[in-house]
């Protein structure tokens, strides 16, 4: 299979100060890849000149493209993304941490596997307590839903399009990642987990604290229950 454009979809939430230069960085990697691309910006619910910067990117950038999703959520902006997206290969990252190199690595396995989902394996966290509460997210995800994959949020995720069922996702926050890995579980969509060695940020803080930890526990078995239970 030869693809015909690769969609890449960047959620961006307060990243005015630093998403020209990761915009930068990946036009100068991408540029390795031997099939076109473009890139969807989706400035979601960003209460900094966000938008403006992206913009800007644009006229730099002919394959840069950008949507303002007023409403925030990293799972409503990769839904948006997906819904925009003209690629027949679809992928998706956290722009904030993910660097040039990986993402080509990313699109180049799933260039030579076009018939499977690529996704990264992060190895490395900030610190224990990240180390920690990332393990117990994947146990309990994995005994849930029998999954076999580690790393449940790990980005860049990257599929082809006629892997359609991951075209109607559902979730709009950060549960969105644990409903991909379950589509694919259900849909006998093969993945390969790629390890990623890198844990630096481009910038900005992460949104993850004890609440929002606790709140991704209890939605991924609210989210159990209601497959259990035929809501989805």
């Amino acid at each position: 299979m030869s693809y015909q454009l690769i969609s890449i979809i960047l959620p961006v939430y307060n990243q005015a100060n630093h998403i020209a230069s990761v915009i930068e960085e990946y036009e100068t990697a991408l540029a390795k890849i031997p099939v076109p691309h473009e890139l969807l910006l989706v400035v979601n619910g960003s209460r900094d000149n966000s938008l403006e910067v992206c913009d800007e990117l644009t006229k730099k950038y002919a394959e840069v493209r950008v949507i303002n999703e007023k409403a925030g959520g990293w799972g409503l902006a990769v839904r948006r993304g997906l819904q925009e997206a003209q690629g027949d290969l679809l992928c998706y990252t956290n722009s904030a941490r993910t660097r040039g190199q990986d993402l080509t690595l990313m699109l180049l396995y799933a260039v030579a596997y076009p018939d499977v989902v690529i996704k990264a394996n992060r190895k490395i966290r900030e610190s224990w307590r990240r180390r920690l509460g990332s393990l117990l997210y994947n146990l309990e995800c994995r005994a849930l839903f029998d999954l076999s994959f580690w790393d449940i949020n790990g980005t860049p995720k990257v599929f082809p399009r006629k892997f359609n069922q991951l075209l109607s996702l559902h979730e709009s926050g950060d549960l969105i990642d644990a409903e991909f890995n379950v589509i694919c579980r259900r849909q006998d969509y093969h993945m390969i987990e790629v390890p990623i060695f890198s844990a630096k940020r481009h910038g900005g803080k992460s949104t993850t604290n004890y609440g929002s930890a606790f709140r991704m526990y209890w939605g991924v078995y609210q989210l159990w229950r209601n497959l259990r239970e035929g809501n989805r």
